[in-house]
C-alpha cells in the first residue's frame, strides 16, 4: 500500500516537471517566433521603403526632364544642337527602321533557327507550344514577336475599357497579380491552376514586365493566350506597362539586350500596344478588377468613356496635370494656336499613335459572349476641354522656346482643327481618373489623400471603398500593385483584396505569390505558392537570415549613397565637436536624411557595429559604410558620391540621350548631360572634375562611354567594398549635395 503510494507521488512529480519544462519550452519558443515576426517585418520595411524610394526617384527624374524643357536655356549653339536632339519628339520617325514597325514581314527567318514558330490565326497548340518553349530557354525570333504584337494590337483596339466577366460560361474565374518578369510564376500557375481553356477563365491584372529577367517572354504567352481564347483570358493595364517606368525598371534594357537588331521596333509597337491594353474587368457585374486602386473621384463611367489609346505614359500625364493647373486660369491675347515646339519624346503626344485607327472606328455595339464592349467614343463636349488647355500650356511655354532659339514650325491658322484620325489629348479629369486606377494603395484610416510614397495616385481610405461600392452596387475590390509577404491581403473589412504573383520578389523567401479563383458565388478562394524549390529545405531562422542580409546590404547601399548629409546631420546633434553622438540623435539625423520611416533603434546593432561608453563615433561608422576608394584620377569624392546616388537616374538618362539606342554615347554628350544634371541638382561641380570622370569611366579609351562601361563602373565600386577596401575621409564630400 505505502509502495503504491509512493510511486504515484513519485509520478505526480514526474508529471509536473513535464508539465512545467512544457510551459518554459512553449514559452521560449514564443517568443523565439516573437523575434523572428519581428526581424520579418523590419526585413519588410526595409525592402518596401526603398521600393517605393525608387519610385520617388522617377517621379524626381521625370521633373528633372520637365525642368530641362520649360527653364533650361542653352548658350552656345552645340548645347541648343544637343537639347533639340534629346527633346525631338518624332526620333523615331526619323528613323528609317521606324518608318514601318508593321513591316514584320520583311524580316526573315534563318535556317538555322530553332525556336518556337507562329503562324495565325493562333490556335491552342501554338500558344502551349510557346509556353514550353520559353521553359526551355529559347527565345522567340524577331518576326514572330513583331507579328503577335501587330495582331494583339488588332485585337485591343476592339475591347472596351472595362471588360465584363461571367462566371456561367466557366467553371471558375482565376485573378493573377503583378509577375514582374518573372517566368516562373507564371509557369507554376498554369501547372498548378491549368492551361487557359474555355472552362478555365483567367485575368491578369497588370506588371507583366520589368524588374525580372523575362519579361517579353511573358508577354508573348499572356498575348498568344488571349488571342486564342479572347473570350476567356483578360488583361488589365498595370502602371509598369508605360515605355517612361519602363527606362529605369529593366524591360528596355532587357528587349534591347535579347534582340539587338529589331529592338527599337519591338519598343515602338509595344508603347503602341501597352495604351491599348483595358483598364479593369468587372466580374458579373459585382467584382471590379483593377490594378492599382480608386480614389474618391473615381468614375467608372467616366473610365469607359475616355479614350485610353491617349495615355501613353502616365508620367506623361503627371507634368502635363501640373503645368495645366500652374496655367490654369491665365488669359492669352493671341488667339491663334501657339507655335509648335520640339516636345520631348518620352513625353509622347497624341499624335505619336497616328499609325492607329481612328477611335471612332471602335466597335459601338456589345460583343456577344462573355465580354460585353462598353460604348469607347468620347463626346464633344469632353473633348473640348483638352484643347483648351493644351492651348493655354503652349502659350504659356512659347517664350522660353524662343528665347532658347529653337526652330518653331509655321504657326497653324486660328480655327484649324486637327486630322480626324488624331485623337486629341486626354483632359485632367481623364488623367487623374487612370492614374488614381494605376498607381493607388489602400490605407487603413478614413478619406482619401495624395500617395506622396509612390509619387503619384492616391491612398483611400475604408469609407471611399464603400463608398464606390455602394455608387455601383459591387461586392469587393480586387487589386495588385503591393508585394505582400503572403502574397494577398484582404483590408477594408474585406471589401478589398490585394493578389501579388510574384513570389521571392525582393530576395529567395522573401515572399510568397498568390492568386484567387472565383466561382459563381463570388466566393474568393486564394491559393498560395513559393517557385524556388531551394525555399522548402530551409528552416524559418535560414529563410529569415537571408533574407534580412540582403535587405541590411541595400540599406547600407542607401546610406553610403548619403553620406555627405549624414555627416552635416550629425553634425548637428554634435554641438561640441568631440566626433561623437548619442544613439538616439544617430537614429533621429538618419531618418532626417532618408525619410524611410525605419525603426532605426531597432536597426542598430545590424547597423552600428562599435560603440564609445554608448556613444556612436559618426566619422568612423561613415568610414565603415564608404564603398569606394578615390579613382586613379582623383575626382572629387562629392561627384562620386552623387553619382553612385543617382546612378538609376542617370543609367536612364543616358538611355534617353542614347537615341539611336547604340549603346553609347560620346564623351561631350556625357560632358553635357551632366551639365543639364548639375544644373536642375544645383551642383557647382567644374568641367574639369566632369571630363575626369567621364575618361575614368571610358575604360577602353575609344572616346565613347558604353553603357555597359558606365554599369562596370559601379559593379566595380561594389567589388572593391566587398574585398575590404576602404575610402577618403567622409569629411572631404561636400555636404550640400541635394538629391535629383
Amino acid at each position: 500500500m505505502g509502495s503504491g503510494t509512493s510511486t504515484h507521488h513519485f509520478a505526480f512529480q514526474n508529471a509536473e516537471k513535464a508539465f512545467k519544462a512544457a510551459v518554459l519550452i512553449q514559452r521560449w519558443y514564443r517568443r523565439y517566433v516573437a523575434r523572428l515576426e519581428m526581424r520579418r517585418r523590419c526585413t519588410w520595411s526595409i525592402f518596401q521603403s526603398i521600393e517605393y524610394a525608387g519610385q520617388q526617384d522617377q517621379v524626381k527624374l521625370h521633373d528633372f526632364f520637365s525642368y530641362l524643357v520649360d527653364h533650361f536655356t542653352p548658350s552656345s549653339h552645340n548645347e541648343r544642337d544637343f537639347l533639340n536632339r534629346v527633346l525631338m519628339a518624332d526620333r523615331f520617325s526619323q528613323d528609317p527602321e521606324m518608318e514601318n514597325c508593321n513591316d514584320y514581314e520583311s524580316i526573315e527567318v534563318p535556317d538555322t533557327y530553332r525556336g518556337p514558330h507562329l503562324s495565325f490565326p493562333l490556335l491552342p497548340d501554338h500558344a502551349t507550344a510557346l509556353l514550353e518553349a520559353f521553359r526551355l530557354k529559347q527565345q522567340l525570333h524577331a518576326r514572330y514577336v513583331l507579328n503577335l504584337l501587330h495582331e494583339t494590337k488588332k485585337y485591343l483596339i476592339q475591347l472596351p475599357n472595362i471588360n465584363r466577366v461571367s462566371t456561367c460560361y466557366s467553371e471558375e474565374i482565376t485573378v493573377c497579380g503583378d509577375l514582374h518578369g518573372q517566368l516562373d510564376d507564371l509557369i507554376f500557375i498554369f501547372h498548378k491552376n491549368g492551361l487557359p481553356s474555355p472552362e478555365r477563365a483567367y485575368v491578369f491584372n497588370g506588371d507583366f514586365v520589368d524588374r525580372g529577367k523575362d519579361s517579353i517572354e511573358i508577354l508573348m504567352v499572356l498575348f498568344a493566350f488571349m488571342l486564342v481564347y479572347p473570350k476567356e483570358f483578360h488583361l488589365n493595364r498595370g502602371n509598369h506597362e508605360d515605355h517612361m517606368v519602363n527606362l529605369r525598371y529593366g524591360f528596355t534594357k532587357e528587349v534591347l539586350y535579347k534582340y539587338q537588331i529589331h529592338g527599337k521596333k519591338i519598343l515602338k509597337t509595344l508603347q503602341d500596344v501597352f495604351c491599348w491594353l483595358p483598364l479593369a474587368t468587372l466580374i458579373d457585374e459585382k467584382v471590379l478588377i483593377l490594378h492599382g486602386g480608386v480614389s474618391d473621384k473615381t468614375d467608372l463611367e467616366l473610365l469607359a468613356k475616355l479614350d485610353r489609346c491617349k495615355i501613353v505614359s502616365t508620367m506623361r500625364c503627371k507634368t502635363r496635370m501640373k503645368r495645366a493647373k500652374q496655367t490654369e486660369g491665365k488669359s492669352t491675347a493671341n488667339p491663334t494656336s501657339s507655335p509648335a515646339r520640339p516636345v520631348p519624346w518620352f513625353l509622347p503626344q497624341s499624335g505619336s499613335l497616328h499609325s492607329s485607327p481612328p477611335h471612332p472606328d471602335c466597335p459601338k455595339t456589345p460583343k456577344s459572349g462573355r465580354s460585353s464592349s462598353i460604348p469607347c467614343s468620347l463626346s464633344p463636349d469632353r473633348k473640348e476641354p483638352g484643347r483648351q488647355t493644351r492651348h493655354s500650356v503652349d502659350l504659356e511655354l512659347d517664350r522660353p522656346w524662343q528665347q532658347a532659339g529653337f526652330p518653331m514650325m509655321e504657326e497653324k491658322e486660328a480655327g484649324v482643327e486637327p486630322d480626324a484620325g488624331e485623337p486629341l489629348e486626354p483632359t485632367e479629369e481623364e488623367l487623374k481618373q487612370v492614374v488614381d486606377i494605376l498607381w493607388s494603395d489602400p490605407m487603413a484610416q478614413e478619406g482619401c489623400k495624395a500617395n506622396t510614397v509612390r509619387g503619384d495616385g492616391c491612398y483611400f481610405g475604408p469609407n471611399v471603398t464603400e463608398q464606390l461600392l455602394q455608387k455601383y452596387n459591387l461586392q469587393f475590390l480586387i487589386r495588385s500593385h503591393e508585394c505582400k509577404p503572403e502574397g494577398y491581403e484582404f483590408c477594408h473589412n474585406r471589401k478589398v483584396l490585394t493578389i501579388f504573383s510574384a513570389s521571392n520578389y525582393y530576395e529567395v523567401g522573401s515572399n510568397r505569390g498568390a492568386y484567387v479563383k472565383l466561382g459563381p458565388t463570388l466566393t474568393p478562394h486564394i491559393v498560395q505558392y513559393q517557385t524556388n524549390k531551394a525555399t522548402h529545405s530551409l528552416t524559418m531562422m535560414q529563410r529569415i537570415s537571408g533574407v534580412e542580409e540582403s535587405a541590411l546590404r541595400a540599406l547600407r547601399e542607401k546610406l553610403f549613397a548619403h553620406s555627405s548629409d549624414l555627416l552635416g546631420e550629425f553634425k548637428k546633434h554634435d554641438a561640441d565637436k568631440t566626433g561623437l553622438i548619442t544613439l538616439s540623435d544617430w537614429a533621429t539625423a538618419v531618418e532626417s536624411v532618408l525619410h524611410l520611416g525605419l525603426p532605426w533603434r531597432m536597426l542598430r546593432p545590424q547597423l552600428v557595429s562599435s560603440l564609445t561608453e554608448n556613444m556612436l563615433e559618426y566619422k568612423s561608422w561613415l568610414k565603415d559604410l564608404a564603398k569606394e576608394q578615390l579613382s586613379r584620377e582623383n575626382i572629387q569624392s562629392s561627384l562620386l558620391e552623387t553619382l553612385y546616388r543617382n546612378r538609376s537616374n542617370l543609367e536612364t538618362i543616358f538611355r534617353i540621350i542614347d537615341s539611336d539606342h547604340s549603346g553609347f554615347i560620346s564623351l561631350d554628350e556625357f560632358r553635357q548631360t551632366w551639365k543639364l544634371f548639375s544644373s536642375h541638382m544645383k551642383i557647382d561641380i567644374t568641367d574639369g572634375c566632369i571630363c575626369d570622370l567621364a575618361r575614368s569611366i571610358d575604360f577602353n579609351k575609344d572616346g565613347h562611354i558604353d553603357i555597359n562601361e558606365f554599369l562596370e563602373a559601379f559593379r566595380l565600386v561594389e567589388q572593391s567594398c566587398l574585398e575590404g577596401s576602404t575610402s577618403d575621409d567622409p569629411q572631404a564630400t561636400n555636404a550640400d549635395d541635394s538629391e535629383l
